[in-house]
């Protein structure tokens, strides 16, 4: 089914004052308690009330909402705007990715920047229940209240919380090639959790990078060689032995990079892809397709090379490729083609023959000179079951079964109205635009993006679907959030917005979902979104 969500509206910038503090909150968070409702068959929205859960004012103009629904419309009571006029190209996001809890959410942008966020660690209780129950408390309720879980079931909120900043790459100059290395971060993939520590991976153009995020909040006091300002001591003064105990301190989150994964890329790496194993992975470029252990940085395998012996041959290049999320041996990537191979690593060292072939025919009444650009593939994804890929292009989403591979079982129109303005687009490059794709939790679900901060979400089950719009004009003082039409033509009515009208500087690109809870994040520009399910 479709959710009902509430926008929750963050901004990134390394100019804000918020990023002067390590780990204060970016401002309020609102988020509804609950699980998800139908959809309305007038509206897509569903219907209950939402809640304000928490606002915290720091050092700077913040945003404070306040939602409630009636029926299917969603008022704002409170909004203070940040003035954004200070955001620059560094600013914008150009990744997000949920860690495999969910707990935790990165985002990288232009500037080379990853940004964590942790989700607050309360809980909310329905009925006559306390409103905040937490740690040992919750665990006797539990155990003591057997009829507890069932009357009174326990909803976390949608809040996340800065957790960690850090500077993950800079940009460089190639001497041999002349060429600048940008420092935008292409892609993060984060590893499964397996101490107290987190690990992701972060890339740009040529280098991948293996972060260790880790907390401390104790120090070692009484060494017998330093004294107390950690200068070291004649070992002549020293007359007696310490034993060296650990203080309490204030918490520090530190980011260290374990490996850096350079020198193996020619062309710039648009994918990276953590294999199931959990101690490799891959990176893609538009020509090639290298396999890392994660303990050896100064050499990668090969797997994939498409790179033709004359250039000038060369038809088309790899867009995305990623791991089946079961088998550690195959992997699937897309091309500029519109085609998508799957690989399996058993049948021989060097991939170039696929073992499957997906490729949509084309039909001949809708050929244009656009088609083969609208045809390029922009991300391709696995489902959680991996039993379906998903690839997104220009004007649709597809969903494949890797047991057909003649045609898609499912196609999405996304913005179908855009294509009578593929000539403008083209004028102004943004047919070249890569959008991302995502599943929800139980695969039932896709979302992607569009123009006018607009997303789209799908529902496999009952082919309904929605558009919504991320946006900070809808968060201003009793104004309504609905989900929104766009007129092709004829009349327009009231509440719909003209293909004309529509603003093609404000995209969304990237997107995640949590996990296993109903809540997205979704970025545009240099604002970050929250997004969670309503509530009975």
């Amino acid at each position: 089914m479709l959710l009902s969500l509430p926008a929750l509206h963050l901004q990134t910038s390394k100019h804000h004052p918020l990023f002067q503090l390590p780990h204060g909150r970016l401002g309020p968070w609102c988020s509804p308690t609950g699980s998800p409702a139908p959809l309305s068959c007038e509206t897509g929205c569903g219907v209950g009330s939402w809640i304000l859960v928490c606002w915290l004012l720091v050092p700077t103009q913040v945003s404070l909402l306040s939602m409630e629904e009636d029926i299917d419309t969603r008022k704002i009571n409170n909004s203070f705007l940040r003035d954004h006029s200070y955001a620059t190209e560094a600013d914008i996001i150009s990744t997000v990715e949920f860690n495999h809890t969910g707990e935790l959410l990165a985002t990288g942008d232009k500037g080379g920047r990853v940004v964590i966020f942790q989700r607050e660690q309360e809980v909310l209780l329905e009925e006559q229940t306390p409103a905040v129950v937490l740690g040992s408390v919750l665990r006797v309720l539990k155990s003591h209240l057997p009829s507890f879980q069932s009357k009174n079931q326990v909803h976390r909120r949608g809040e996340y919380n800065v957790y960690s900043t850090f500077q993950s790459h800079e940009p460089e100059f190639d001497y041999l090639k002349s060429l600048e290395i940008e420092e935008k971060i292409n892609k993060i993939r984060w590893l499964p959790q397996q101490n107290a520590a987190y690990f992701l991976l972060s890339t740009n153009d040529k280098t991948v990078k293996l972060w260790k995020v880790s907390e401390r909040d104790k120090r070692p006091e009484g060494y017998n060689l330093k004294d107390e300002e950690g200068r070291l001591r004649d070992p002549a003064t020293i007359t007696t032995l310490r034993v060296p105990v650990l203080r309490p301190m204030d918490l520090m989150v530190e980011a260290t990079p374990r490996r850096v994964f350079a020198n193996a890329h020619t062309y710039h790496i648009n994918s990276i892809s953590v294999n199931s194993d959990y101690e490799t992975y891959m990176s893609a470029d538009d020509l090639r397709i290298n396999l890392w252990n994660f303990e050896i940085t100064n050499q990668s395998f090969n797997i994939v090379d498409i790179k033709p012996a004359n250039m000038e041959e060369l038809t088309e290049v790899i867009t995305a490729a990623e791991f089946h999320p079961h088998h550690c041996n195959t992997f699937v990537y897309s091309s500029s083609k519109g085609t998508i191979r799957l690989c399996d690593m058993r049948a021989s060292a060097l991939c170039d023959r696929h073992t499957k072939f997906f490729e949509e025919p084309e039909d001949p009444s809708n050929r244009s000179f656009f088609s083969e650009i609208i045809s390029s593939i922009s991300d391709v994804k696995f489902s959680h079951s991996g039993r379906y890929i998903m690839t997104r292009d220009y004007l649709t989403v597809k969903v494949w079964d890797l047991n057909m591979e003649n045609r898609p079982i499912e196609t999405y129109q996304v913005h179908d109205y855009l294509r009578s303005k593929l000539c403008s687009l083209y004028e102004n490059d943004c047919i070249f635009d890569k959008f991302e794709c995502v599943w929800n939790g139980s695969d039932s679900v896709i979302m992607t993006g569009s123009y006018n901060n607009f997303f789209r979400m799908f529902d496999r089950n009952t082919k309904r679907d929605v558009t919504l719009e991320a946006s900070r004009e809808n968060s201003k003082p009793r104004a309504i959030l609905k989900p929104r039409k766009v007129c092709v033509g004829g009349k327009r009515r009231k509440d719909e917005i003209s293909v004309d009208s529509l603003d093609f500087s404000k995209k969304i690109l990237h997107t995640a979902w949590h996990p296993s809870e109903n809540i997205i994040a979704v970025a545009a520009t240099n604002n970050l979104y929250i997004f969670q399910d309503k509530v009975n």
